[in-house]
C-alpha cells in the first residue's frame, strides 16, 4: 500500500530534521571512532586493488550519504505514526547498526571477512529499508539509492581487499 506523501519542508520542520540527522551522526560518530585506530596504522599494510578510491574520498562520500539518509528518514517520519511508517524506520535503524558495525568489525577487529560477512547482512538491510520507504515515500527511497551504490561498491572493495590479504 502506498501513501499520498508530503515531501515539503519549512523552517518550522526545523528541529524535526535535525531529530532525524541525530541517528546518521551517531553512526558516522561510532564508525570514525572504530576506524581512527586502523586508518592511519594497519590499514596502509594491506594490499588493496586498484580501484581502491584514494583516502580523501571517503570522508565527503560518508558525509553525503548520511545527510541522505537523514533527509529520507525525515520525509519518512512525516508521514504519520502508522504500522507501515514504525517498521520502515525500525529497518532503517537496523540498517544504521549494522553500517557502524562494519567499521568496528573491518577495522576495529581488523578482520575483512568476518566484515565482508556483515557487509552482506548490511546490503540486504539497505534493501528492505529502501523497499519498505518506496511503499510510503518514493523520493525517500530514491534518497538511499546512492547509499546501496555505495554499499555494493565497498562490499567488492572488502572482498578485494580480504582476498589479497589472505
Amino acid at each position: 500500500m502506498t501513501h499520498q506523501t508530503d515531501d515539503t519542508f519549512s523552517l518550522d520542520d526545523l528541529p524535526g530534521l535535525l531529530r532525524v540527522l541525530l541517528w546518521p551522526a551517531v553512526a558516522a560518530s561510532i564508525g570514525s571512532a572504530a576506524t581512527f585506530s586502523s586508518v592511519n596504522s594497519w590499514y596502509p599494510t594491506l594490499e588493496k586493488p586498484s580501484f581502491n578510491p584514494p583516502k580523501s574520498a571517503f570522508g565527503p562520500a560518508w558525509t553525503t550519504l548520511y545527510l541522505l539518509m537523514g533527509i529520507a528518514d525525515y520525509i519518512i517520519s512525516r508521514q504519520g505514526d502508522t504500522g507501515e511508517v514504525r517498521n520502515a524506520r525500525t529497518l532503517y535503524r537496523i540498517q544504521l547498526v549494522l553500517n557502524s558495525a562494519w567499521s568496528v568489525i573491518f577495522f576495529g577487529l581488523r578482520s575483512p571477512l568476518a566484515a565482508l560477512i556483515e557487509m552482506f547482512l548490511l546490503w540486504t538491510a539497505i534493501v528492505a529499508t529502501i523497499i519498505a520507504f518506496a511503499r510510503i515515500s518514493k523520493l525517500a527511497a530514491a534518497l538511499l539509492v546512492p547509499y546501496l551504490a555505495w554499499t555494493t561498491f565497498a562490499a567488492t572493495l572488502n572482498a578485494a581487499i580480504w582476498r589479497k590479504n589472505t
